[in-house]
């Protein structure tokens, strides 16, 4: 016994590739799965139990698993993960894989994720779909899926099987996606030669893009009538548009005659209509859990997912030469230290280098990737926590595709005869780092993590004179490493600079940013393509400020306005980059291998940039691309093709980068790349131009109808946020950045540190601090204007401190000594009844502390004037400003905005006037903040954990609530005093329903209609 954790044991061996074929069945005690192969009898099978809490365990062969048919199971091609929702857990399985390629051989296989099948750990639910499967896999005439012919599995596959290609989707679970329709516009297409493979169908990455057109889908999302006519008729394939559409307006007419033509009945009848509210909590989570199965479902399957079973396809060629150069170096060292096993020989490091040489070989391959690019790492846990290495299949997010041409030994000679065999290969894998859309991701964040961060390696193999020279270039792209945002409703949103950051953090961010990349890619030379003047102006100027205050040695800052230099479609003006840029080019060369001799290393990288890093940042990458490939050519003496557009060359290159830059383009915006025409065809044309204002309304839609909820589902799916983000997006629509639940959580802290060592007089001993949800005002328990505040509980008094997140500074506080507490009211504190979650008892949780108006009460504000006392404050005009009633109330993040002294004026004056009325009772009302609890990986920073304090453990805000309510408690008795405890609503769900306006309602129930009726 070691004493390990099951996930750090591996055999004393090269350890087993993740099974290529794992097949699967249900029994009466739970899933079993074993690996499936030719001839063999694998010693041990897996069990899945049934039930939302799976148990994941090994078991010998011989222990009870000979009753078991396994002629009666299901195969499939490996496990994404593990999922657990609401109501149950789904266990993730690839059904379909579409063959990549090879790496120079047949070992080393890259395949695409085509389908993927969700699994209901329920017994019933299980054995229906695979008893689904199964037959979906006899019918097309599969035999690498079929458990009867086990001895033609390593030999047929879908590619070499007669049966055709035909794409399923009879399970509700798995989303097959058909090729996306190319919108073209037949523009002086006699000038444009066609590729000889179609971008949307040459690779798997776009066999499963999109289902209609963006402009089809954008009617299609935003039309009522189409909505309406699902839930009220059925149109018949074969009907006339016009007359259907006639129907559907016949409807509409008679729902506004139904409600006499009041707009908040019309309004209300078609919610009603089109997108009802489940009618009770079950019903309301297996919606909500069928939309989070379908959106990672459609994640993976989008067809920008791949994954290998022998070797590791996350690190450069060159990156893995150096990690072997580094573990020799590291176990040289440990010899001559005298500290490894006796027998342990350390062998001089061959001078010959196998490009495809795998590093560490005898690790599991989950423990030798990348994890900035392993995207379902939070999902394999399960099996990595019990030692399933062979079940762990790691897959990555990008593009790859895999080329082969005949190139021309001079300009001259064209006969076969005479042709070099190249391989041209592209791999461009996408960071999981600050993962996700591009309105909902931009710039940098807290961990100096960038939004869309791709590592792009061209691979070229040529055979010259019978010798085989291997090339690596690396190029990587992603956001501009600065605190910016940039709105998704309008058509060409205009980015800004984060109001929130001052400029110490936005310096301090691209320092950590930097910090981390050159070490691993060398000296940086930063090629920002954004507008240097205009919209994109004010982000281009700070980038270029502090990158130069940056003033790093390795880091080098270059300007290419891409829109000014090419106006007038003269994409040929790349060519002056190209030149500007050529002596950087030499210095950083490229990986070379020649006959398994090193001959050089790429010594530097290109961070190319736009403000989407996306549509002018691929065609500048392929311009770099084909300038390196050209310096490689000619290092083994070939000439480099012309680069007019119409050689077989260059038909094929502009191809493979188009291609590239649409499934990046696919991944991160949900569109094509814009200019994908000129990187296809070396021509930039009006068709193009039109293709492209098609694509940006696409976006625009994508950006503001469906984006949130997509961005949801990949921070949950990455781990990075738990189920609470879906409750969070019913109520808000939005979701948080889970980076940004980090910062929160720090400028809680700090807020609670500034406001004691302003609140607390010398010496006073503080029991406990929170931030706390609270109205505005005084002796209101629901307000127009909530905040969150500051709660203080030292040992003589409880302090409510109004704070300035913005300003980072007590803005005015209360001082109610613990003697003059009277009671403690707990309870259910509903503010909006429109969403279950927002209504939950147990979710939403306050409390009310009602004390004695005397002189002993203390209040002190920042007025910026030396007067702070209530009695100057009374003095002043009570008026208050008002927040519309419509206003939605949002509890999940602090409040921004500073408040002007009239209004602490305004409420100290009310809370005056309360103490020297009719009562001698006041009371302040307070509201839970969510409890979310903390996801944070090993090795990592990234997570989102509130600070460690006397609420650590609480899971539910009736937990919280019921802290905070007995440490008041314990210190009051301390101090001599016994409040009384009560468990009343602070403010009921049937109050909370009487003051929600008919206005709040009708808004809620149309977002409601558009953004939940057609997510998914």
């Amino acid at each position: 016994m070691t004493g390990l954790q099951p996930n750090y044991v591996v055999p004393p061996v090269p350890h087993p590739n993740p099974h290529e074929h794992i097949v699967l069945l249900a029994s009466d005690h739970g899933l079993l799965m074993r690996p499936h192969r030719a001839g063999l009898s694998p010693a041990s099978y897996v069990r899945v139990s049934w039930g939302k809490t799976a148990n994941i365990v090994e078991l010998p062969s011989d222990g009870g698993s000979s009753s078991v048919d396994w002629n009666e199971g299901v195969v499939i091609y490996g496990i994404v993960g593990l999922m657990t929702l609401f109501n149950a857990s789904y266990l993730l399985v690839i059904t379909s894989r579409s063959d990549v390629g090879q790496l120079f051989d047949a070992s080393h296989l890259i395949y695409g994720v085509k389908s993927v099948v969700s699994i209901p750990l329920v017994k019933d639910r299980a054995k229906s779909i695979l008893s689904r499967m199964a037959s979906r896999n006899t019918s097309v005439n599969r035999p690498s899926l079929l458990v009867s012919n086990v001895d033609d599995l390593q030999v047929l596959d879908e590619r070499t099987s007669g049966g055709p290609h035909v794409k399923f989707a009879d399970e509700e679970e798995v989303k097959i996606l058909t090729p996306r329709d190319q919108v073209k516009f037949p523009v002086n297409s006699a000038d444009r030669p066609a590729s000889p493979i179609s971008s949307g169908a040459s690779t798997p990455a776009s066999d499963v893009s999109m289902t209609h057109s963006p402009v089809s889908t954008i009617a299609n999302r935003m039309s009522f009538w189409s909505r309406l006519s699902k839930r009220a008729s059925t149109v018949s394939e074969g009907a006339d548009i016009e007359e259907s559409l006639l129907d559907e307006r016949e409807l509409l007419n008679s729902i506004i005659d139904d409600a006499e033509g009041v707009p908040d009945k019309v309004i209300s009848s078609i919610i009603a209509a089109t997108a009802p509210p489940p009618d009770n909590s079950e019903e309301r989570n297996s919606e909500l859990e069928e939309r989070i199965l379908r959106g990672c479902l459609r994640e993976f399957t989008k067809g920008d997912m791949y994954f290998a079973l022998h070797f590791d396809i996350t690190r450069s060629l060159q990156h893995k030469h150096e990690q072997i150069t580094k573990l020799h170096s590291q176990n040289k060292l440990l010899s001559e230290l005298d500290a490894l096993p006796k027998d342990t020989i350390v062998n001089p490091l061959d001078d010959k280098v196998d490009p495809l040489f795998e590093p560490s070989s005898m690790l599991p391959l989950w423990r030798r990737v990348d994890r900035r690019f392993w995207w379902n790492e939070w999902l394999s846990k399960p099996f990595m926590d019990v030692g399933l290495h062979s079940y762990v299949t790691p897959i990555m997010q990008g593009y790859i595709q895999i080329s082969s041409l005949d190139l021309p030994k001079d300009n001259s000679a064209m006969q076969d005869d005479s042709a070099e065999p190249v391989d041209y290969i592209v791999i461009s894998r996408r960071s999981r780092d600050r993962a996700g859309l591009r309105y909902q991701r931009r710039g940098v964040d807290d961990e100096a993590h960038v939004a869309n961060f791709v590592e792009t390696e061209v691979i070229t193999r040529v055979q010259r004179n019978g010798i085989s020279n291997v090339f690596s270039y690396v190029q990587i792209r992603g956001s501009i490493p600065l605190f910016w945002t940039q709105s998704g409703y309008s058509m060409k949103p205009p980015p800004v600079l984060a109001p929130e950051r001052n400029p110490a953090q936005n310096l301090d961010a691209i320092k950590r940013h930097f910090r981390r990349a050159v070490p691993l890619y060398g000296p940086h030379t930063i090629v920002n393509l954004a507008e240097q003047h205009g919209k994109e102006g004010m982000i281009t100027n700070a980038y270029r400020e502090y990158a130069t205050k940056l003033d790093a040695k390795d880091v080098r800052y270059h300007e290419f306005d891409f829109h000014r230099e090419t106006r007038g479609m003269k994409y040929e003006n790349i060519s002056k980059l190209t030149n500007q840029l050529e002596r950087v080019f030499e210095s950083q060369g490229f990986f070379w291998v020649s006959n398994n001799m090193l001959l050089s290393k790429q010594k530097g990288i290109f961070r190319v940039n736009c403000i989407d890093c996306l549509d002018r940042t691929n065609v500048v990458q392929s311009a770099f691309a084909r300038h390196v490939m050209s310096m490689q050519l000619e290092a083994v003496g070939l000439l480099s093709p012309p680069q007019s557009g119409r050689s077989g060359v260059e038909v094929i290159f502009n191809d493979v980068w188009a291609n590239n830059g649409d499934a990046i383009s696919r991944a991160y915006a949900g569109t094509s790349a814009l200019k994908g025409d000129f990187t296809r065809t070396g021509k930039r044309d009006l068709g193009g131009m039109l293709n492209d204002g098609v694509n940006s309304l696409a976006r625009m839609y994508s950006a503001t109808f469906s984006d949130w909820f997509c961005q949801a589902v990949i921070d949950f799916m990455l781990g990075y946020r738990t189920l609470s983000v879906f409750e969070e997006f019913l109520i808000k629509l939005q979701s948080t950045d889970p980076r940004e639940l980090i910062r929160l959580s720090r400028i809680r802290a700090e807020a609670i540190a500034t406001s004691v060592a302003r609140v607390l007089s010398e010496g006073e001993t503080l029991i406990s601090g929170w931030t706390i949800f609270s109205p505005e005002e005084l002796n209101v328990k629901y307000d127009d204007r909530f905040e969150e505040k500051v709660l203080l509980l030292s040992a003589r008094a409880l302090y409510i401190v109004s704070y300035d997140y913005s300003l980072e500074k007590a803005k005015m506080y209360i001082c109610i000594p613990l003697d003059a507490i009277t009671r403690l009211e707990k309870g259910a504190y509903i503010i909006s009844p429109l969403e279950e979650a927002s209504r939950d008892p147990v979710q939403n949780v306050g409390f009310s502390v009602y004390w004695h108006s005397s002189d002993k009460i203390s209040m002190r504000m920042t007025s910026y004037s030396i007067r702070n006392c209530p009695e100057d404050a009374s003095k002043r005009s009570p008026s208050v400003v008002s927040v519309n009633s419509s206003s939605q109330v949002k509890p999940m993040l602090p409040r921004r905005e500073p408040t002007k002294t009239a209004n602490l004026s305004g409420i100290m004056s009310k809370f005056s006037e309360n103490a020297a009325g009719t009562t001698n009772v006041c009371f302040a009302a307070f509201k839970a903040l969510p409890v979310d609890p903390a996801r944070v990986r090993s090795g990592s920073s990234t997570g989102y954990a509130e600070p460690a304090d006397d609420l650590a453990g609480a899971t539910t805000c009736k937990q919280v609530v019921d802290m905070m309510v007995n440490n008041i408690k314990r210190a009051c008795e301390d101090a001599g005093n016994s409040p009384v405890i009560t468990d009343r609503d602070v403010v009921s769900l049937t109050e909370a329903q009487k003051m929600t306006s008919i206005y709040a309602k009708m808004e809620h129930g149309v977002k409601r209609l558009i953004w939940l009726g057609g997510l998914v």
